[in-house]
């Protein structure tokens, strides 16, 4: 999932990775780990901040678009004209600046993924306005891979002139965790996140040594997000209870059906992502992917639209007015949407998208298969779906569980990943990879003189 350099953070750090720099690894001692946490608060207080500015940012800009500015012209901002206009415009604003500014919005979404190198702070004011434009606009990509990649360099750069012993990579991690920990409401989903990367050093001391500074930053952003007045997204569904067989099978049906549909995304995106990119210029193909995002929000209506976070409980407050055939329209024209957006050139993540999509498909599942109970249903496809979109199973069960809210439903989704993930453990991930080079079977291999 991640694509930054293992951290010099313990005695016998591998060589080829960061350690390779001039600054030293780090004995993670328990001094060393109370030292540190006081910059690991502090970045995950200022991860937290940055977030909710761009958040309040993007809320303004879509508060105006979409009901100030119908009110002054007197239009619905429902109307079908009125979100086709919209997307298409922001669809234009986001290619002109792409294509006015080359490099300085950042990386193309679709290529990276969510925690990667810093990026230059040249590229932040604009990857921030892009990133606001397709937040307010209405566009289905989420802020965490724009907002992590903002925090990264910002705090690299600071940490850096601050206390420049602290390792450029162990910043990352720390940014990461904390922005993470701020964006979902809880330091557990960093660490589960993290869990996985640190595992793979091969460095002494416990997991846990490697894993408490992320934490301690994780930690510092869920706790400012929640003093800032953020809301959580965990969905109000009444308990599983004591889980039986039907349960059992239920959800592995369920997970492994989401994780189909999420496989598909993972394989149509890289097609997609080049059919756009062989128009040229972003000005062409992201108006483009903002008509046809345009065309999707008209079908599916207003509740299409956005990162959709607001979107999942508005959907499933009113679940009972859908029927069978709406929300099947709903999830289509959202995966739609969700590839359109990350193939076209906006910026923005996958995950908040993803999770409105499992909230349908588990509303759908629990239509079809009306005993196996809502909230179970929709963790259940949130776990399939997640798992094959970020490729990250601590994330997955994480985000199956907070966004119900009942922990009862972890143990038959531990049952319900094994399939899922045999699934998805050899499958494409969803992000573009840059093609690479052929090779010329002809050509003798390079001799170590040639080489030096």
């Amino acid at each position: 999932m991640s694509e930054i350099p293992s951290p010099p953070i313990g005695p016998g750090t591998p060589s080829g990775g960061a350690s390779n720099s001039s600054t030293p690894p780090i004995d993670l001692g328990p001094r060393t780990l109370l030292v540190l946490s006081l910059p690991a608060i502090a970045i995950g207080l200022i991860s937290a901040v940055v977030l909710f500015a761009l958040d309040e940012l993007a809320h303004f800009l879509q508060d105006f678009l979409w009901e100030t500015v119908p009110g002054w012209v007197g239009v619905n901002p429902d109307s079908g004209w009125w979100i086709f206009g919209t997307l298409s415009a922001t669809g234009l604003a986001v290619g002109l600046i792409v294509a006015l500014v080359p490099g300085h919005a950042g990386r193309d979404s679709a290529t990276t993924e969510l925690i990667a190198p810093p990026l230059p702070l040249i590229a932040l004011p604009t990857l921030a306005l892009v990133a606001v434009l397709g937040l307010a606009g209405g566009v289905s990509l989420g802020p965490e891979n724009p907002i992590i990649a903002i925090n990264t360099a910002l705090l690299v750069v600071i940490v850096r002139r601050i206390a420049p012993r602290i390792p450029s990579p162990m910043v990352v991690m720390l940014v990461a965790s904390g922005t993470i920990g701020a964006l979902f409401g809880t330091p557990v989903a960093a660490a589960l996140v993290f869990t996985g990367i640190v595992a793979a050093l091969k460095t002494g001391g416990s997991l846990f040594d490697r894993l408490f500074l992320p934490l301690v930053s994780a930690g510092a952003g869920s706790i400012t997000m929640s003093m800032l007045g953020s809301s959580s997204a965990t969905l109000k569904l009444a308990p599983l209870g004591i889980p039986d067989g039907f349960d059992v099978g239920g959800s592995i049906v369920i997970a492994v059906g989401a994780t189909l549909v999420g496989l598909a995304l993972a394989y149509a995106l890289p097609v997609l992502h080049r059919l756009f990119h062989a128009l040229g210029s972003p000005i062409i193909f992201t108006t483009l992917g903002g008509m046809i995002l345009g065309i999707l929000g008209v079908i599916g209506g207003p509740i299409t639209l956005f990162k959709g976070a607001q979107q999942s409980e508005e959907l499933l407050a009113n679940a009972s007015s859908y029927s069978l055939g709406a929300l099947v329209l709903m999830v289509v024209v959202k995966i739609l949407a969700l590839l359109i957006a990350a193939s076209s050139g906006f910026r923005g993540g996958r995950i908040f998208p993803a999770v409105f999509i499992s909230v349908d498909l588990g509303l759908i599942a629990h239509v079809l298969l009306p005993d196996v109970p809502l909230g179970l249903a929709i963790a259940s496809a949130t776990l399939g779906l997640v798992l094959a979109v970020a490729r990250d199973g601590w994330l997955a069960l994480f985000l199956a569980v907070a966004i119900v809210g009942d922990a009862t439903v972890l143990g038959v989704l531990c049952i319900a990943v094994l399939p899922a993930w045999l699934l998805v453990s050899r499958a494409p991930e969803m992000i573009v990879r840059p093609p690479q080079p052929p090779v010329n079977p002809s050509a003798p291999p390079a001799t170590s003189a040639a080489a030096a």
